[in-house]
C-alpha cells in the first residue's frame, strides 16, 4: 500500500511524502512532527516495511537507514541470542551498575527534574509512544547519568511502548548503554540539559 492508501486506512495518521523527504532535517527535533510514527504499524504488520523501504529509496536515505537498523537488530538477535538478556560484548557484563531503585522509580514516573527526560517519560506513560531522539536521551540518562542497568530500562519500555519489538528495543538500549554491537561505553553520553 502506498502513502495515499495509508491515509485511507489510517485516518488522521497520514504520512506526508514531504515529511519523509524532510526526515533527515527534522528527525532530531521532538517539538515538531518530524518522524513518521509508522513503527507501531510495522510492529503489527498493518503496513509493509518492504514497500516503505522501496519508497524510501527515492524519498530519504536517512529514513531508509532507520528501517535498515530495525532489520539489523533482528539479525543480531537471530545470530547472537545471548544479546537478548546480556551484553552483546560479554566483557560489558562486568559493568557495575548502581541500580538505585528510588532513582529508577523517579525516572519511570518522569520525576527526575530534567525537563526533556521527564517529558519523554510522561509521554511514554500517557501515550505509549516516545520520539526516537528522546528515547536516546532518556536511555542515556538512565544508563550514563543514573548508572542503572540498561535491562531495567529495556524492560520498562517493553511494557509501555505500543511499537515495542524485542530486537529494536534491545538494540537501542544496548547502543545507548554502550554494551551493544558498536559499544562506546565512555564517551557516548547525551546531555539531558
Amino acid at each position: 500500500m502506498g502513502f495515499t492508501k495509508h491515509a485511507r486506512i489510517f485516518p488522521g495518521k497520514t504520512v506526508q511524502m514531504g515529511l519523509i523527504k524532510q526526515y533527515d532535517q527534522n528527525r532530531n527535533f521532538p517539538g515538531i512532527e518530524g518522524t513518521s510514527k509508522l513503527s507501531v504499524h510495522f510492529r503489527f504488520g498493518t503496513i509493509s516495511i518492504r514497500e516503505k523501504a522501496l519508497k524510501a529509496i527515492s524519498l530519504s536515505e536517512t529514513w531508509l537507514n532507520e528501517l535498515i537498523w530495525r532489520d539489523f537488530y533482528r539479525q543480531i538477535m537471530a545470530h547472537f541470542p545471548h544479546a537478548m538478556t546480556s551484553a552483546f560484548k560479554p566483557e560489558y557484563n562486568l559493568i557495575e551498575w548502581l541500580n538505585d531503585e528510588q532513582a529508577f522509580q523517579a525516572w519511570c514516573k518522569g520525576q527526575t527534574c530534567y525537563p526533556i527526560v521527564d517529558a519523554g517519560m510522561r509521554e511514554l506513560n500517557t501515550t505509549g509512544f516516545m520520539h526516537n531522539r528522546v528515547r536516546m536521551i532518556v536511555a542515556s540518562f538512565l544508563t550514563k547519568d543514573l548508572h542503572i542497568d540498561w535491562r531495567w530500562g529495556e524492560a520498562y519500555f517493553a511494557k509501555k511502548l505500543l511499537d515495542f519489538e524485542l530486537a529494536s528495543n534491545n538494540g537501542g538500549w544496548q547502543w545507548a548503554a554502550g554494551t551493544g554491537t558498536d559499544a562506546q561505553p565512555y564517551f557516548r553520553v547525551f546531555n539531558p540539559d
